[in-house]
């Protein structure tokens, strides 16, 4: 079994603004069940300081160079469920309002991954593999085996480097290479770090690692194709034997409707239609929704920007107003699609209902009373939200795209068999086919609904089978 340490620049239960959170939330805790020894490292953000600072102790003092200034770092630790998380911590680069989108987000986390390599020495705690994830920390098998190959304990070490989203690749001017990095200009020149004129960390990451890996194996095949790859295409053709597409869990006893203290009616598989109706009318109540038990009530939990698909939605929002169900939204992102759903539910009150933000209680509530969760992805690495549905009994009706793809069994009406309604092209006609056949089955097909729901609920969503394939993963890198 191997000593690992994880990498990212967010996790639960600390802080969360997308998908790795949960992936760092809960894959650790799963490996350590299957004898790894693992230990995770985040940046200390102002929201972790706030709420968690007074559990941590203190684990070393030391420098690092960035600008050709000596600039202080705190490390700090805390253990979670048998792993140990550390915290960088540097109050100018960390504790602000956001965790991302600053003019010096290069530099900020050039700090953090130089950090991370110094604390090994540090502590000395040399990990055998260690797990970077995503543009955050792509550097750091850059820097393992460009900066320190002369130390035997650096040298030792395997490095498996996880996209979770190829969209976002930490692309920055090549001055940092010398200024932030301690990198050679050499590394630039013959191409390694380059990038359209300056340098990438995502594209480091991918091209230095020992494995690749990404969320779910239809997005490993599609990254290596122009349409999904984000102009890295080709790199990942290059590191295509080492791709590996592994798909996500969910922390099930977190999303467990038997026992989510978030959701008024408790329920399994035995007594979920009844429940369910009981939390529908909750929530209909809390949100100002016509109370009906038997309407179709449709879910969206999502960050709003176009990779999520809304843009198809906005096309057909007149058909999907007519159809004879409720929708209870909730996200924020950009500011037209937030302003449409604003307009949306003023034209439809009662029967739309727009809640801008982020509330997780209110996810919750929304996973535990819908029937159906729209999902209608222009592109999905992974996807947590189909997961969470299914796990709820609420079918996704998805895109037939990287994770989705993986995760979601289409509703076969002779078979009886599926898991959720999909569609396969980037195509609003056929969005509103298949959900205009997801009412349809919802109200003249409820035998098969209830099957298509027993189905769901009995999916595999946990982390159990994605840690045995992390797990095969390093064996090779570690036998």
């Amino acid at each position: 079994m191997a000593r690992i340490l994880m990498v990212a620049s967010e996790g639960l239960p600390f802080i969360k603004s997308g998908g790795l959170a949960d992936v760092i939330g809960s894959l650790p805790q799963e490996l350590v069940k299957k004898g790894h020894e693992v230990r995770v490292v985040l940046p200390m953000y102002l929201k972790i300081a706030q709420n968690f600072h007074d559990e941590m102790q203190l684990e070393a003092q030391y420098t690092v160079s960035i600008n050709y200034h000596e600039v202080p770092v705190n490390i700090w630790s805390t253990m979670r469920k048998d792993v140990k998380f550390y915290f960088v911590e540097h109050r100018g680069y960390f504790e602000r309002d956001n965790m991302y989108g600053y003019a010096d987000d290069g530099e900020r986390f050039a700090y953090f991954q130089k950090a991370v390599i110094e604390m090994l020495n540090q502590l000395n705690y040399f990990p055998e593999i260690m797990h970077c994830h995503d543009w955050h920390t792509g550097m750091i098998p850059v820097m393992c085996k460009e900066g320190h190959s002369f130390d035997e304990r650096y040298r030792n070490i395997r490095h498996v480097y996880t996209i979770h989203n190829l969209a976002y690749q930490g692309n920055f001017g090549v001055e940092m290479l010398d200024s932030c990095l301690g990198l050679d200009y050499r590394l630039y020149d013959n191409g390694n770090v380059r990038y359209d004129g300056g340098i990438s960390f995502m594209k480091s990451g991918i091209l230095y690692a020992d494995k690749v890996t990404t969320v779910s194996p239809t997005y490993s095949q599609e990254i290596l194709t122009p349409q999904f790859g984000e102009h890295l295409e080709m790199v990942l053709n290059i590191r295509k034997y080492d791709l590996w597409g592994i798909t996500n869990g969910i922390d099930i006893e977190y999303w467990d409707p038997k026992s989510d203290p978030d959701i008024p009616y408790h329920y399994n598989k035995v007594n979920v239609k009844k429940q369910k109706e009981a939390n529908k009318l909750a929530l209909q109540k809390e949100l100002g929704l016509r109370e009906d038990p038997n309407v179709m009530l449709v879910g969206v939990v999502s960050r709003l920007t176009w990779q999520k698909g809304f843009y198809l939605m906005m096309e057909k929002l007149s058909e999907i107003c007519a159809m004879p169900i409720q929708l209870a939204i909730l996200g924020s992102g950009e500011a037209s699609i937030e302003e449409k759903m604003r307009q949306l539910e003023e034209g439809n009150k009662g029967k739309i209902v727009f809640y801008n933000g982020y509330n997780d209680a209110l996810a919750h509530r929304i996973y535990a009373a819908s029937d159906l969760f729209f999902m209608p992805s222009l592109f999905e690495p992974c996807g947590i939200s189909q997961l969470i549905s299914m796990r709820y009994g609420t079918l996704p009706l998805v895109r037939e795209t990287g994770g989705l793809k993986d995760t979601v069994t289409p509703y076969n009406e002779f078979e009886k068999s599926g898991t959720g309604f999909s569609f396969a092209n980037y195509n609003s006609d056929e969005m509103i086919n298949v959900m205009n056949n997801a009412v349809h089955v919802y109200y003249d097909r409820p035998e098969d609904w209830k099957i298509l729901v027993r189905n769901a609920m009995n999916c595999d969503v946990s982390w159990e089978r994605s840690a045995n394939t992390y797990c095969q993963l390093y064996a090779q890198l570690h036998p």
